[in-house]
């Protein structure tokens, strides 16, 4: 028996990622489309999802919350606070609260809707197609069940990793969360690069996309160090070994870390103004 059979789910906010749960959820049949109500400010939005999903749509924030066992916020930071005012005393005593906020800290959640079974979630974009990847942790109020249903919905959005510290959070949002960012600029780099060679920007893209997917898998198959795998590519004097030298004398590895610093950084930040 699913964890999540014949329970309400209610989503306060359907956008990007609220839909790509919804549909992760519906496609691996971890819940019928009746058991879910999502909530948008747009009648167009919602009339949009109920037509492709078969779910239930509303305008109304308290009455999707009221229905829900499971209450998913999936709403902007900017409109955090006053969407916590608006459902503060309206989420079932025995729910339990899923946010996918960025940058909203578990206290602020809790305080803003004076409630503490909650958990936190920093997904990613890859989440829209099944292969995202979640780092998330919950509150000690929050019951075993709960918890198999939270990990069981992360796991229809890809892959997931728990943590017991709201810091690593932060750490993810500028690894993971942010990292498909880095990826489409170097991907777009290698692109560029091409056509500058002298291929059609359609047969680069297609040779970076092809070499970026197949890296990825056959690292992942392997299971050597990356380092080890590249060494494998890498011929003394050979044209690998030229371009890896020009790439560290650039200082490819120290810009990517400063970048990933100044994005924890900002995580934290963020976090600060939401807690305020």
């Amino acid at each position: 028996m699913s964890a999540l059979e014949d329970t309400r789910l209610a989503f306060i906010g359907a956008g990007v990622m609220g839909e790509a749960m919804i549909k992760g959820l519906l496609s691996q049949h971890l819940v019928l489309p009746e058991m879910i109500v999502a909530s948008d400010p747009r009648p167009e939005r919602g009339v949009e999802l109920s037509e492709r999903y078969g779910i239930s749509a509303t305008t109304d924030n308290v009455a999707a919350a009221r229905e829900g066992q499971v209450v998913v916020l999936s709403i902007k930071p900017q409109v955090l606070t006053p969407v916590l005012a608006q459902l503060r005393g309206h989420i079932r005593n025995e729910a339990l609260v899923l946010s996918i906020i960025a940058g909203a800290r578990i206290e602020t959640i809790a305080r803003g809707l004076d409630h503490r079974k909650i958990v936190r979630v920093m997904p990613n974009t890859p989440a829209q197609i099944g292969q995202g990847m979640s780092v998330w942790m919950c509150t000690s109020e929050v019951e075993p069940r709960q918890r198999e249903q939270a990990q069981m919905m992360l796991r229809a959005l890809g892959e997931e990793i728990a943590v017991d510290d709201e810091d690593y959070l932060d750490m993810a949002t500028a690894l993971s969360g942010t990292g498909p960012a880095y990826v489409f600029l170097f991907m777009e780099a290698l692109i560029d690069a091409g056509v500058h060679l002298g291929f059609s920007r359609r047969v680069a893209q297609q040779l970076v996309l092809q070499t970026l997917q197949g890296s990825v898998a056959y690292a992942r198959q392997s299971n050597l160090h990356p380092a080890e795998l590249r060494n494998q590519v890498t011929s003394p004097g050979g044209t690998s070994a030229e371009a890896l030298y020009q790439l560290e004398k650039g200082g490819l590895r120290t810009v990517l870390s400063r970048a990933i610093w100044a994005a924890y950084q900002k995580s934290r930040y963020l976090g600060g103004l939401n807690n305020e």
